[in-house]
């Protein structure tokens, strides 16, 4: 039977929590994250951890959970009969920043682990998680600085590692119903297990300690630019596209609510405002315009194909 060290993976986001909370706060200098543990009734809790109303940050969400039960969900299950009669335990750091600023980037990143076992038999593991970015303002220096920063998380795994899970990404984080991605993409893995378990960890851990790399040098460069009252509004617009992912297509919120999971915790990732428009369309060649034309459809920003 295989070595699954869980106490050793949960250490590790427990510890990465604490780094991005001290990278943000230090970003934002000026709020503080308010931490709120909660227990599940069902088995697990965790600690959530909130910034509001700071210079930069409107809200930042830094969520920590370890949860389990003795029967998996039915949407689970359904998916992957092989976890039936299995209890699980999952547990995860998952973020989502909304700033002030609309020139500064909203973004999200998770990491995570889930265990299915029964007395036995061997036991049913994987990890997954990501990062993606999504401007409304985009800067294309800090596209290419964020999907660089990605490959080199990754590159160390295997040459075929980052435009696998870049494509996954862009796949993944696609509104169908708008024809559009929810941002510039980043990185998406799932069901990651074939590398074994301490290989499979190193990547989860890559990733995980790559996002404040990733993010707080965009965050640095767009945090002081002046912006209007027009700017704010294309933000919020925009915001509800985020909505919209989360609500129709995001596992993990889909997961944590099925799961009998803590609400608020899930629903953390909600911008604190938003707004949407009837038929909004961007002005010819303006910034607003520019987003839709060349960044929210799948490209490569790092110009690999072309190399290739």
């Amino acid at each position: 039977m295989q070595h699954v060290d869980k106490a050793q993976v949960k250490a590790f986001l427990l510890a990465l929590q604490e780094q991005i909370c001290a990278a943000l706060t230090a970003a934002d200098g000026q709020a503080q994250f308010v931490e709120d543990s909660w227990q599940r009734a069902e088995g697990g809790g965790g600690r959530s951890r909130v910034l509001t109303h700071g210079a930069v940050f409107e809200q930042a969400g830094v969520n920590f959970s370890h949860v389990f039960g003795d029967k998996m969900p039915g949407s689970a299950t359904a998916h992957r009969p092989e976890l039936a009669g299995r209890g699980f335990e999952a547990m995860g750091v998952s973020l989502v920043i909304h700033p002030n600023n609309p020139h500064v980037p909203t973004s999200h990143a998770n990491v995570r682990f889930f265990i299915a076992e029964k007395a036995g038999e061997e036991p049913v593991w994987w990890f997954g998680g990501g990062f993606d970015l999504t401007p409304f303002y985009p800067v294309e220096a800090d596209v290419r600085h964020w999907h660089q920063t990605a490959k080199d998380c990754c590159d160390p795994f295997g040459d075929d590692v980052y435009p696998k899970y870049k494509k996954w990404c862009d796949e993944y984080f696609y509104l169908k119903h708008r024809q559009e991605t929810r941002g510039v993409g980043g990185l998406f893995f799932d069901d990651l297990n074939e590398w074994g378990f301490e290989s499979s960890f190193s990547f989860m851990r890559s990733v995980g300690e790559a996002f404040t790399k990733a993010y707080v040098p965009i965050v640095e460069a767009r945090k002081n630019t002046a912006y209007g009252d027009h700017e704010r509004q294309f933000q919020l617009y925009r915001r509800g596209r985020y909505v919209e992912f989360n609500l129709v297509f995001d596992r993990g919120t889909l997961f944590g609510l099925q799961s009998g999971g803590r609400t608020e915790s899930i629903l953390m990732s909600m911008p604190p405002l938003v707004r949407w428009e009837y038929g909004y369309q961007p002005a010819a060649d303006s910034a607003e315009a520019q987003l839709y034309s060349r960044y929210l459809q799948p490209q490569d920003w790092l110009g690999l194909e072309a190399t290739s």
